[in-house]
Protein backbone atom coordinates (compact mmCIF):
# COMPACT_ATOMS: atom_id res chain seq x y z
CA UNK A 1 0.00 0.00 0.00
CA UNK A 2 3.07 2.26 0.37
CA UNK A 3 3.74 2.02 -2.81
CA UNK A 4 1.33 1.13 -4.83
CA UNK A 5 -2.16 2.97 -2.90
CA UNK A 6 -3.89 5.25 -5.28
CA UNK A 7 -2.04 4.62 -8.43
CA UNK A 8 -4.53 4.05 -11.54
CA UNK A 9 -2.42 1.43 -13.78
CA UNK A 10 -5.63 2.27 -16.40
CA UNK A 11 -4.81 5.76 -16.69
CA UNK A 12 -4.50 6.45 -20.53
CA UNK A 13 -0.73 7.56 -20.27
CA UNK A 14 0.43 4.67 -19.00
CA UNK A 15 2.77 6.81 -16.74
CA UNK A 16 4.45 5.05 -13.94
CA UNK A 17 4.48 8.28 -11.76
CA UNK A 18 0.81 10.04 -10.29
CA UNK A 19 0.07 13.62 -12.10
CA UNK A 20 0.54 17.04 -10.37
CA UNK A 21 -2.83 18.84 -11.62
CA UNK A 22 -2.10 22.49 -11.09
CA UNK A 23 -5.29 23.59 -10.61
CA UNK A 24 -7.54 25.35 -8.96
CA UNK A 25 -11.05 24.65 -10.80
CA UNK A 26 -12.31 21.90 -13.31
CA UNK A 27 -15.20 22.17 -16.38
CA UNK A 28 -18.28 20.77 -15.95
CA UNK A 29 -19.71 19.01 -19.19
CA UNK A 30 -23.10 20.39 -18.46
CA UNK A 31 -25.17 22.16 -15.77
CA UNK A 32 -26.92 19.19 -14.70
CA UNK A 33 -23.65 17.55 -14.28
CA UNK A 34 -22.28 20.42 -12.01
CA UNK A 35 -25.80 20.33 -9.86
CA UNK A 36 -24.81 16.97 -9.14
CA UNK A 37 -21.71 17.31 -8.03
CA UNK A 38 -23.07 20.32 -5.36
CA UNK A 39 -25.85 18.55 -4.47
CA UNK A 40 -23.18 15.52 -3.71
CA UNK A 41 -25.43 12.98 -5.71
CA UNK A 42 -22.62 12.63 -8.73
CA UNK A 43 -18.81 11.69 -7.41
CA UNK A 44 -15.89 14.32 -9.20
CA UNK A 45 -14.17 17.62 -8.89
CA UNK A 46 -15.09 21.02 -8.44
CA UNK A 47 -12.59 23.29 -6.91
CA UNK A 48 -8.87 22.11 -5.64
CA UNK A 49 -10.43 23.19 -1.69
CA UNK A 50 -12.74 20.51 -1.50
CA UNK A 51 -10.59 17.97 -3.94
CA UNK A 52 -7.90 17.64 -6.63
CA UNK A 53 -6.84 13.95 -8.69
CA UNK A 54 -3.43 14.40 -7.32
CA UNK A 55 -4.47 14.77 -4.03
CA UNK A 56 -7.10 12.19 -3.94
CA UNK A 57 -4.90 9.73 -5.20
CA UNK A 58 -2.70 10.36 -2.05
CA UNK A 59 -5.74 10.05 0.51
CA UNK A 60 -6.31 7.15 -0.99
CA UNK A 61 -3.44 5.46 -0.40
CA UNK A 62 -2.95 6.66 3.42
CA UNK A 63 -6.70 5.20 3.67
CA UNK A 64 -5.78 1.89 2.35
CA UNK A 65 -2.27 1.65 3.97
CA UNK A 66 -4.56 2.07 7.80
CA UNK A 67 -7.61 0.26 6.65
CA UNK A 68 -9.95 3.11 6.76
CA UNK A 69 -12.63 4.12 4.41
CA UNK A 70 -11.56 7.39 3.73
CA UNK A 71 -8.72 10.37 4.21
CA UNK A 72 -9.01 13.68 4.18
CA UNK A 73 -6.16 15.79 3.34
CA UNK A 74 -5.22 19.28 4.68
CA UNK A 75 -2.71 21.71 4.83
CA UNK A 76 -1.18 20.72 8.52
CA UNK A 77 -1.59 18.60 11.38
CA UNK A 78 -2.76 21.59 13.26
CA UNK A 79 -5.72 21.66 10.29
CA UNK A 80 -6.23 18.02 11.10
CA UNK A 81 -6.94 18.77 14.56
CA UNK A 82 -9.24 21.55 14.06
CA UNK A 83 -11.02 19.98 11.92
CA UNK A 84 -11.45 16.91 12.96
CA UNK A 85 -12.80 18.93 16.58
CA UNK A 86 -15.20 21.15 15.01
CA UNK A 87 -16.74 18.54 12.78
CA UNK A 88 -18.06 17.17 15.87
CA UNK A 89 -18.38 19.59 18.41
CA UNK A 90 -19.83 22.94 18.12
CA UNK A 91 -20.30 25.92 21.00
CA UNK A 92 -21.13 24.51 24.43
CA UNK A 93 -20.03 20.51 23.80
CA UNK A 94 -16.61 18.87 24.77
CA UNK A 95 -14.01 16.66 24.26
CA UNK A 96 -11.92 15.31 26.65
CA UNK A 97 -8.40 14.30 26.12
CA UNK A 98 -5.30 12.57 27.57
CA UNK A 99 -2.74 15.15 29.44
CA UNK A 100 0.88 14.11 27.57
CA UNK A 101 0.19 16.84 24.23
CA UNK A 102 2.25 18.29 21.22
CA UNK A 103 2.57 22.16 22.36
CA UNK A 104 0.78 23.31 19.93
CA UNK A 105 -2.69 21.16 20.29
CA UNK A 106 -2.39 21.91 24.08
CA UNK A 107 -2.89 25.99 22.58
CA UNK A 108 -5.75 24.67 20.90
CA UNK A 109 -7.14 22.86 23.31
CA UNK A 110 -6.96 25.37 26.17
CA UNK A 111 -7.50 29.07 24.13
CA UNK A 112 -8.20 29.09 20.71
CA UNK A 113 -11.01 26.03 21.02
CA UNK A 114 -12.29 28.08 24.15
CA UNK A 115 -12.43 31.21 22.60
CA UNK A 116 -15.20 29.35 20.08
CA UNK A 117 -17.01 28.06 22.55
CA UNK A 118 -15.37 24.52 23.38
CA UNK A 119 -14.24 23.27 26.25
CA UNK A 120 -11.41 20.81 26.43
CA UNK A 121 -11.06 18.67 29.53
CA UNK A 122 -7.37 17.71 29.93
CA UNK A 123 -7.32 15.05 32.26
CA UNK A 124 -4.22 15.23 35.00
CA UNK A 125 -3.16 12.25 33.99
CA UNK A 126 -3.69 9.11 31.52
CA UNK A 127 -5.31 6.67 33.53
CA UNK A 128 -8.76 5.52 31.55
CA UNK A 129 -10.94 5.98 34.83
CA UNK A 130 -9.88 9.53 34.87
CA UNK A 131 -10.55 10.60 31.94
CA UNK A 132 -14.22 8.38 32.11
CA UNK A 133 -14.83 10.89 35.13
CA UNK A 134 -14.69 14.17 33.04
CA UNK A 135 -17.12 12.77 30.65
CA UNK A 136 -21.05 13.95 30.51
CA UNK A 137 -23.76 14.46 28.31
CA UNK A 138 -22.16 17.42 26.11
CA UNK A 139 -18.97 15.31 25.37
CA UNK A 140 -18.78 14.45 21.88
CA UNK A 141 -14.85 12.89 21.78
CA UNK A 142 -12.23 11.27 23.65
CA UNK A 143 -9.00 12.74 22.20
CA UNK A 144 -5.31 11.35 22.60
CA UNK A 145 -1.71 10.87 21.08
CA UNK A 146 -0.77 7.40 20.27
CA UNK A 147 2.65 8.55 21.38
CA UNK A 148 2.85 11.47 23.81
CA UNK A 149 5.01 14.80 22.11
CA UNK A 150 7.43 15.49 23.53
CA UNK A 151 7.24 12.88 26.91
CA UNK A 152 6.97 9.70 24.69
CA UNK A 153 4.50 8.45 26.98
CA UNK A 154 2.06 5.61 25.19
CA UNK A 155 -1.26 5.47 26.98
CA UNK A 156 -3.29 2.42 26.86
CA UNK A 157 -5.35 3.09 23.43
CA UNK A 158 -7.56 -0.38 24.25
CA UNK A 159 -8.77 1.01 27.23
CA UNK A 160 -9.51 4.47 26.39
CA UNK A 161 -10.86 3.16 23.18
CA UNK A 162 -13.33 1.22 25.87
CA UNK A 163 -14.08 4.37 27.48
CA UNK A 164 -15.29 6.00 24.41
CA UNK A 165 -17.29 3.81 23.02
CA UNK A 166 -19.17 2.93 26.53
CA UNK A 167 -19.86 7.15 26.36
CA UNK A 168 -21.14 6.11 22.63
CA UNK A 169 -18.41 8.85 21.72
CA UNK A 170 -15.74 8.67 19.14
CA UNK A 171 -12.09 8.07 20.09
CA UNK A 172 -9.87 10.06 18.25
CA UNK A 173 -5.71 9.48 17.73
CA UNK A 174 -3.22 12.08 17.16
CA UNK A 175 -0.90 9.10 15.41
CA UNK A 176 2.41 11.29 14.17
CA UNK A 177 4.57 9.65 16.21
CA UNK A 178 3.36 6.20 14.48
CA UNK A 179 4.80 7.64 11.62
CA UNK A 180 1.98 7.27 9.07
CA UNK A 181 0.88 3.79 10.93
CA UNK A 182 4.20 1.46 9.94
CA UNK A 183 4.79 1.71 13.73
CA UNK A 184 1.51 1.99 15.09
CA UNK A 185 -2.32 1.53 13.30
CA UNK A 186 -5.02 3.12 16.28
CA UNK A 187 -7.67 1.29 14.10
CA UNK A 188 -6.17 -2.08 15.18
CA UNK A 189 -6.93 -0.67 18.71
CA UNK A 190 -10.58 0.55 19.00
CA UNK A 191 -10.05 3.91 17.43
CA UNK A 192 -11.84 5.71 15.47
CA UNK A 193 -10.79 8.82 14.11
CA UNK A 194 -6.85 9.35 13.31
CA UNK A 195 -5.28 12.62 12.82
CA UNK A 196 -1.51 12.90 11.63
CA UNK A 197 1.30 15.48 10.82
CA UNK A 198 1.95 14.50 7.42
CA UNK A 199 4.88 17.08 7.66
CA UNK A 200 6.50 14.15 9.65
CA UNK A 201 7.28 10.74 8.67
CA UNK A 202 4.73 10.82 5.75
CA UNK A 203 7.20 13.12 3.96
CA UNK A 204 10.11 12.44 5.80
CA UNK A 205 12.21 15.28 4.35
CA UNK A 206 11.15 18.15 5.54
CA UNK A 207 9.76 20.00 2.39
CA UNK A 208 6.39 20.40 2.73
CA UNK A 209 3.50 20.76 5.12
CA UNK A 210 0.66 18.60 5.73
CA UNK A 211 -2.11 17.11 7.90
CA UNK A 212 -4.14 13.93 7.26
CA UNK A 213 -7.68 12.76 8.94
CA UNK A 214 -8.69 9.10 8.46
CA UNK A 215 -11.81 7.89 9.26
CA UNK A 216 -11.76 3.95 10.65
CA UNK A 217 -15.41 3.36 9.20
CA UNK A 218 -16.01 1.96 12.35
CA UNK A 219 -17.92 4.15 15.01
CA UNK A 220 -22.41 4.28 14.78
CA UNK A 221 -23.12 7.76 14.13
CA UNK A 222 -26.52 7.29 14.41
CA UNK A 223 -27.09 7.20 18.21
CA UNK A 224 -28.90 10.32 18.77
CA UNK A 225 -25.63 12.70 19.67
CA UNK A 226 -24.43 13.86 16.21
CA UNK A 227 -27.06 15.44 14.47
CA UNK A 228 -25.09 17.33 11.88
CA UNK A 229 -23.70 13.99 10.67
CA UNK A 230 -26.89 11.36 10.87
CA UNK A 231 -29.49 14.16 10.51
CA UNK A 232 -30.15 17.01 8.38
CA UNK A 233 -27.43 19.17 7.01
CA UNK A 234 -28.23 22.71 6.88
CA UNK A 235 -25.40 23.01 4.05
CA UNK A 236 -26.67 20.80 1.78
CA UNK A 237 -30.49 21.47 2.02
CA UNK A 238 -31.27 18.96 4.60
CA UNK A 239 -29.11 16.17 3.16
CA UNK A 240 -28.11 13.58 5.76
CA UNK A 241 -24.93 12.49 5.31
CA UNK A 242 -24.84 9.56 7.63
CA UNK A 243 -28.09 8.19 5.31
CA UNK A 244 -26.59 9.06 2.13
CA UNK A 245 -22.61 7.59 2.62
CA UNK A 246 -22.74 5.19 5.13
CA UNK A 247 -19.80 4.23 7.50
CA UNK A 248 -17.91 6.90 5.40
CA UNK A 249 -20.21 10.29 7.09
CA UNK A 250 -17.57 11.78 9.11
CA UNK A 251 -14.70 11.98 6.46
CA UNK A 252 -17.69 13.27 4.02
CA UNK A 253 -18.48 16.16 6.77
CA UNK A 254 -14.74 16.87 6.94
CA UNK A 255 -14.44 17.59 3.12
CA UNK A 256 -18.20 19.19 2.53
CA UNK A 257 -17.98 21.40 5.27
CA UNK A 258 -15.00 21.49 7.05
CA UNK A 259 -12.76 22.00 4.32
CA UNK A 260 -15.30 24.31 2.43
CA UNK A 261 -15.90 26.42 5.11
CA UNK A 262 -12.09 26.73 7.14
CA UNK A 263 -10.41 26.40 3.62
CA UNK A 264 -7.18 24.43 5.05
CA UNK A 265 -6.25 22.32 2.10
CA UNK A 266 -3.12 21.55 0.89
CA UNK A 267 -1.55 22.34 -2.73
CA UNK A 268 -1.41 19.57 -5.43
CA UNK A 269 2.61 19.81 -5.18
CA UNK A 270 2.63 19.27 -1.55
CA UNK A 271 0.28 15.94 -1.81
CA UNK A 272 2.68 14.70 -4.68
CA UNK A 273 5.34 15.05 -2.04
CA UNK A 274 3.87 13.09 0.48
CA UNK A 275 2.79 10.34 -2.41
CA UNK A 276 6.58 10.26 -2.47
CA UNK A 277 7.34 10.29 0.72
CA UNK A 278 5.21 7.42 1.10
CA UNK A 279 7.14 4.82 -1.01
CA UNK A 280 10.02 4.90 0.96
CA UNK A 281 8.41 5.28 4.66
CA UNK A 282 8.99 1.62 5.60
CA UNK A 283 12.76 1.64 5.05
CA UNK A 284 13.71 5.09 6.80
CA UNK A 285 11.74 4.64 9.60
CA UNK A 286 13.07 1.15 10.04
CA UNK A 287 16.49 2.84 10.12
CA UNK A 288 15.78 5.52 12.48
CA UNK A 289 14.33 3.04 14.70
CA UNK A 290 17.31 0.98 14.73
CA UNK A 291 19.93 4.39 15.03
CA UNK A 292 17.53 5.46 17.83
CA UNK A 293 18.19 2.76 20.11
CA UNK A 294 22.19 2.87 19.27
CA UNK A 295 21.77 6.76 19.85
CA UNK A 296 20.21 6.53 23.06
CA UNK A 297 22.10 3.33 24.48
CA UNK A 298 25.12 5.92 23.91
CA UNK A 299 23.41 8.68 26.01
CA UNK A 300 22.19 6.68 28.92
CA UNK A 301 25.62 5.69 29.52
CA UNK A 302 27.19 9.48 29.25
CA UNK A 303 28.60 11.36 32.50
CA UNK A 304 27.04 14.14 31.72
CA UNK A 305 23.76 12.74 31.52
CA UNK A 306 21.00 13.01 33.93
CA UNK A 307 18.55 10.79 32.21
CA UNK A 308 17.67 9.39 28.98
CA UNK A 309 14.09 8.70 28.24
CA UNK A 310 13.25 6.02 25.37
CA UNK A 311 10.46 3.53 24.82
CA UNK A 312 12.68 0.88 24.09
CA UNK A 313 14.21 0.71 27.85
CA UNK A 314 12.10 -1.33 30.19
CA UNK A 315 12.79 1.40 32.85
CA UNK A 316 10.45 4.14 30.79
CA UNK A 317 6.95 4.35 31.91
CA UNK A 318 5.24 3.53 29.17
CA UNK A 319 7.82 0.57 28.10
CA UNK A 320 4.90 -2.31 28.05
CA UNK A 321 2.49 -0.02 26.28
CA UNK A 322 4.86 0.55 23.65
CA UNK A 323 5.42 -3.11 22.52
CA UNK A 324 1.63 -3.44 22.46
CA UNK A 325 0.74 -1.15 20.12
CA UNK A 326 3.97 -0.15 18.28
CA UNK A 327 6.27 -2.21 16.25
CA UNK A 328 8.73 -3.46 17.96
CA UNK A 329 8.58 -1.56 20.63
CA UNK A 330 10.34 1.55 19.59
CA UNK A 331 9.97 4.97 18.01
CA UNK A 332 12.34 7.55 16.29
CA UNK A 333 12.29 9.67 19.13
CA UNK A 334 13.14 10.30 22.48
CA UNK A 335 14.04 12.73 25.27
CA UNK A 336 16.99 13.63 26.70
CA UNK A 337 17.67 15.45 29.95
CA UNK A 338 21.23 16.63 30.47
CA UNK A 339 22.68 17.80 34.16
CA UNK A 340 23.13 20.76 34.53
CA UNK A 341 21.56 24.16 33.95
CA UNK A 342 19.58 25.58 31.37
CA UNK A 343 22.37 27.92 30.34
CA UNK A 344 24.78 24.68 30.14
CA UNK A 345 21.53 22.79 27.91
CA UNK A 346 21.64 25.71 25.76
CA UNK A 347 25.13 25.73 24.63
CA UNK A 348 25.07 21.97 23.92
CA UNK A 349 22.49 22.87 21.44
CA UNK A 350 24.19 25.36 19.95
CA UNK A 351 27.33 23.31 20.09
CA UNK A 352 25.88 20.63 17.06
CA UNK A 353 26.88 20.70 13.93
CA UNK A 354 25.54 17.93 12.51
CA UNK A 355 22.43 17.99 14.41
CA UNK A 356 20.06 20.25 12.99
CA UNK A 357 18.11 22.75 15.64
CA UNK A 358 14.12 23.16 14.67
CA UNK A 359 11.06 22.26 15.93
CA UNK A 360 10.87 18.87 13.63
CA UNK A 361 10.73 15.38 14.12
CA UNK A 362 10.47 12.68 11.45
CA UNK A 363 12.95 14.09 9.24
CA UNK A 364 15.32 12.48 7.12
CA UNK A 365 18.04 14.72 9.46
CA UNK A 366 18.94 14.73 13.13
CA UNK A 367 16.80 16.94 15.08
CA UNK A 368 17.37 18.62 18.28
CA UNK A 369 14.60 20.81 20.00
CA UNK A 370 14.86 22.54 23.13
CA UNK A 371 10.44 22.20 23.98
CA UNK A 372 10.86 24.70 26.38
CA UNK A 373 12.38 27.21 24.65
CA UNK A 374 10.41 26.34 21.34
CA UNK A 375 6.72 23.95 21.48
CA UNK A 376 5.81 24.01 24.40
CA UNK A 377 7.07 28.00 24.92
CA UNK A 378 3.78 29.36 25.65
CA UNK A 379 2.63 26.65 28.41
CA UNK A 380 2.65 27.95 32.07
CA UNK A 381 5.35 26.60 34.81
CA UNK A 382 2.94 24.65 35.88
CA UNK A 383 1.35 23.72 32.32
CA UNK A 384 4.97 22.67 31.42
CA UNK A 385 5.34 20.71 34.65
CA UNK A 386 2.47 18.64 33.38
CA UNK A 387 3.28 17.87 30.11
CA UNK A 388 6.70 17.10 31.61
CA UNK A 389 8.64 19.82 29.97
CA UNK A 390 11.63 20.71 31.98
CA UNK A 391 14.43 23.34 31.35
CA UNK A 392 16.80 20.80 30.64
CA UNK A 393 14.88 18.21 28.33
CA UNK A 394 15.47 18.48 25.04
CA UNK A 395 13.77 16.14 22.31
CA UNK A 396 16.04 14.14 19.85
CA UNK A 397 14.64 12.75 16.42
CA UNK A 398 16.70 10.82 14.76
CA UNK A 399 17.37 10.97 11.02
CA UNK A 400 19.18 9.14 8.39
CA UNK A 401 23.01 9.85 8.74
CA UNK A 402 25.24 7.12 9.87
CA UNK A 403 24.37 7.20 13.42
CA UNK A 404 28.41 6.74 14.40
CA UNK A 405 28.50 10.50 13.15
CA UNK A 406 25.59 11.50 15.15
CA UNK A 407 27.42 9.77 18.27
CA UNK A 408 30.71 11.69 17.22
CA UNK A 409 28.43 15.38 16.76
CA UNK A 410 26.66 14.78 20.20
CA UNK A 411 29.75 13.89 21.85
CA UNK A 412 31.96 17.07 20.66
CA UNK A 413 28.89 19.01 21.47
CA UNK A 414 29.60 17.47 25.35
CA UNK A 415 33.19 18.82 25.44
CA UNK A 416 32.43 21.74 24.47
CA UNK A 417 29.73 22.93 27.07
Amino acid sequence: MLIHGGLNPQEATGARGLAIYPTAAYRFESCDYAAGLFELSQPGNIYTRLQNPTTSAYEARVAAIYGGVGALAVSSGMSAVLLAITSLAKAGDNIVAAPYLYGGTYNLYRISLRNLGIDVRIAPDEDPQTLESLIDERTKAVYCESMGNPTCAVPDMEALAAVAAKAGIPFIVDNTFGAGGYLCNPFEFGANIIVDSATKWINGHGTAMGGIIVDGGNFNWDNGKFPQIAGPDEGYHGLDLHKTFGNAAFIVKCRVDGLRDLGCCPSPFDAYLMLLGLETLSLRVQRQIESTRALAEYLANHPMVESVSYVGFPSHPSYANARKYFREGGAAVFTLTLKGTLETTVKFVESLKLAAHMTMVGDSITVVTHPASTTHKQLSGADLEKAGVTPTLLRISVGLEDVRDIIDDFEQAMKAV
